[in-house]
């Protein structure tokens, strides 16, 4: 069967696709759509951002990601824009400087004149710039004009109201990066454009033909799965035990675009209708586990605020809504930002196959490096959070070293219960520490049955020599790991004390 797709109204149908063809090579070099970048192959730059809109309802929600850690595959039953489907320069224009171009086309300043001859006679730039693009013009937001689309399709997103789009420009743009201007015409260009209309009538119509079905293909050998339910998935899991499952593709994609690894069967669950479901009820948050992160910000933050905060740091807008939380979990990365929080919370989780299904607590999934308890034909279905009681005492934090869109180094959390001043329960769990993501056992022994106090703090602070040795690498050494999430836990105090703590403290680690 063929991935169908629209782009720009258009139906595009590709039979025989290679299930790891990334979403960027297929624009740039069988479709010559060239203004999507690639430039860092791995989610990191931006320059590679496009839309992608899927059928929520009767309304088109679009999203931003990173194209270059996408799989063909997961475009089936979507819509697609590029920087090339806004409003383009027009032939007049095309004389310009390079900016302009760089703005309509996405053409690098070097190109040669016949490449400008080939633009005026595609018969695609008869339109006037997207007031977007206008307005990075018009502020001078572009130097070399590479990672320029990606600003605009981020900014775009955000004045249509895309997917978690619905903050500040500098927060949207968290996962742009620009190597050779300062980031305040940007910002200035986005905040002039705060909204564009658009009307999706009619490609929602388009979508609902498609939307819905399932899809599967072959390649060379190769087969790859789209199914639409979790019974699906069950089946094809029984057929498949050695499939590799790929919810967001944001960690499995580098598997390919760095490490050249070939998949031989792929089952994309990303848009598994049943397994992106969130209930909310005054006991308990249930996150399906297809969810992604940007859909489930807002119940992480009511459940509460660090939680919430914690997923705003979790790589880019265009990670998180890629990433999914069973992803992420499933994934058993010791560094993923999830997995802690999720744990001192008190996480249950839930696995299914055509078996039946399994719950266990969250901490009991991890079982050593890269080996989590998934028995054959099973895959993470849900994850239930207790809401935290009136007497918890809970605080969340990663230490990386950029703010924003980093790697955790050490992931902290905390998840304390003081009922008369005294410590009645306990759950600590770091990331970042140790194979697992993993609860700190003599820290939280240290801690219950004595009073709140600083010197309880300081005696659990201490424990934690003994709960963990942790590695030495790029982003930190042991020792400096074992000073850090000992202030994680001071800080927890003092801010329970009412002190306040800077952003530049939390990067700082204090």
């Amino acid at each position: 069967m063929s991935v169908r797709f629209i782009l720009d109204g258009e139906m595009i149908e590709l039979a025989g696709a290679d299930p790891t063809a990334t979403v960027l090579d297929h624009l740039r070099y069988r479709m010559g759509r060239t203004g999507t970048k690639e430039g860092c192959a791995e989610g990191d730059c931006g320059a590679c951002t496009v839309l992608v809109g899927s059928l929520e309802g009767e309304a088109v929600q679009w999203r931003a990601v990173n194209s270059c850690i996408q799989f063909l595959p997961m475009l089936h039953g979507k819509a697609l824009l590029t920087v090339e489907s806004l409003k383009e320069a027009s032939s007049e224009q095309l004389g310009q400087d390079p900016l302009t171009l760089s703005l309509s086309k996405g053409v690098e300043s070097s190109a040669a004149p016949a490449s400008f001859d080939k633009l005026r006679t595609s018969g695609s730039c008869a339109k006037s710039l997207n007031p977007l693009q206008s307005a990075m013009a018009e502020n001078g937001s572009s130097q070399c004009g590479f990672c320029t689309p990606g600003f605009v399709m981020s900014l775009y997103g955000r004045a249509i109201g895309a997917s978690g789009a619905d903050m500040a420009v500098a927060d949207v743009l968290a996962g742009n990066l620009c190597r050779c201007t300062g980031y305040g015409p940007i910002l200035a260009a986005g905040e002039a454009v705060d909204s564009l209309p658009r009307d999706d009538a009619a490609l929602a119509a388009q979508l609902t033909e498609i939307a819905g079905e399932s899809a599967s293909g072959e390649w060379q050998g190769r087969r790859w799965f789209a199914p639409r339910t979790s019974e699906e998935v069950a089946t094809l899991l029984a057929d498949y035990p050695d499939a590799r499952m790929v919810a967001g593709a944001t960690d499995v994609a580098l598997w390919v675009t760095k490490g050249l690894k070939t998949l031989d069967t792929v089952i994309f669950l990303g848009d598994v209708a049943d397994l992106c479901t969130i209930a909310e009820t005054d006991a308990a948050l249930t996150i399906g586990a297809g969810v992604r992160y940007a859909d489930a910000h807002p119940y992480f933050e009511r459940l509460h605020p660090d939680l919430g905060e914690l997923v705003r740091r979790i790589g880019g807008l265009q990670v998180r809504n890629a990433g999914t939380v069973g992803g992420n979990v499933a994934n058993g990365s010791p560094i993923g930002d999830g997995p802690p929080a999720l744990i001192a919370l008190g996480a249950e989780l839930t696995l299914r196959s055509a078996r039946g299904r399994r719950t266990m607590p969250l901490e009991a999934y991890f079982l050593d490096y890269g080996k989590q308890d998934r028995q054959s034909g099973e895959f993470v279905e849900s994850i239930r959070i207790p809401r935290p009681g009136p007497d918890a005492v809970i605080h969340i934090a990663k230490l990386s070293r950029r703010f924003d869109s980093d790697i955790s180094a050490v992931c902290g959390a905390f998840n304390l219960t003081v009922k008369q001043g005294t410590i009645t329960s306990a759950r600590v769990a770091f990331g970042g520490m140790a194979a697992t993501s993993r609860r700190a056992a003599g820290c939280e022994a240290a801690l219950l049955g004595q009073p709140f106090s600083e010197a309880a703090i300081e005696a659990a602070a201490d424990a934690l020599k003994a709960d963990f040795q942790p590695l030495s690498d790029v982003r930190g050494s042991s020792a400096y790991r074992l000073e850090a999430a000992a202030n994680l836990l001071r800080r927890l105090w003092l801010r329970e004390q009412g002190t306040v703590i800077s952003v530049l403290e939390m990067e700082a680690g204090i």
